[in-house]
């Protein structure tokens, strides 16, 4: 994909690392198109079964290149990333039909901390931490954050967040639950392919379900929810995994599912 963006695709599982460890992952136009077109290849290839998203350094992603942005509003430029960037990658995160991983190893800042709350899966180091970050910098919040933050710790906690951003440890992002599991440094690499990796191996249809059927339920009715579910579950029902599934249960054997 490129130097600031590292793709790789191994038994079913892709592995997207940001690489601009110098810029503590700073996200300029660069790493953002990069970034977008391997979320989008992810997501189309049907050999990938699940996605990582990692980063090198001690940084995970602190957000927008400010350096980068200071000179396009010295030129005149206007805020387009949101609409050419942001927006498409946290909705590639949270839309894809497969699931997504992220391993958090230090500073998730702005749309960094954006892309990880848009992810299934969420590990972090203990050394890790979040902030909202926009309103310090007199912008409104993006890379979907005004969505899955609420969702995460409640309305009122997610305005706390984002009107007086702070660095959020992991200890408390894990009792907040914006983490799913907080491990040492020097474990969380492997513990990330691990988990990944469980998912990749897994009934993929009816994972791509699961986060269809969670983001539709956040906002329909019970009755709406329900009808979907129903369309959902006939969907995974007719899926290869499913009679391979039942045919496990039935031999008393572990299933062998392949994604379809």
């Amino acid at each position: 994909m490129g130097e600031s963006v590292l793709y790789e695709v191994e038994d079913g599982l892709a592995t997207v690392t940001l690489n601009r460890p110098e810029a503590m992952n700073a996200l300029d136009t660069n790493t953002k198109d990069t970034l977008r077109e391997a979320l989008r290849a992810a997501s189309s290839d049907a050999a990938v079964r699940a996605v990582l998203l990692t980063a090198r350094g001690r940084a995970f992603c602190v957000g927008q290149d400010l350096k980068e942005h200071v000179g396009i509003l010295e030129a005149g430029g206007g805020m387009t990333t949101v609409a050419d960037h942001y927006n498409p990658i946290a909705t590639a995160i949270a839309t894809m039909p497969k699931p997504v991983v992220v391993a958090v190893n230090g500073v998730a800042a702005g749309a960094g901390a954006g892309f990880a709350f848009a992810a299934d899966y969420r590990l972090a180091s203990d050394t890790a931490s979040f902030t909202t970050a926009f309103a310090g910098v007199a912008l409104s919040t993006d890379s979907g954050m005004s969505w899955t933050l609420p969702r995460l710790v409640g309305q009122a906690r997610a305005a706390e967040l984002l009107l007086f951003p702070r660095p959020v440890p992991a200890q408390e992002a894990l009792s907040l639950g914006l983490v799913h599991r907080v491990l040492p440094a020097d474990e969380l690499a492997q513990a990330a392919v691990a988990v990944a990796r469980e998912l990749a191996d897994g009934p993929t249809v009816a994972y791509a379900a699961i986060k269809e059927a969670l983001a539709y339920g956040a906002s329909h009715t019970l009755a709406e929810t329900l009808e979907r579910e129903d369309a959902l579950q006939t969907r995974a029902g007719a899926s290869a995994d499913h009679r391979e599934a039942v045919s496990a249960f039935v031999a008393k054997r572990r299933p062998r599912f392949e994604g379809r």
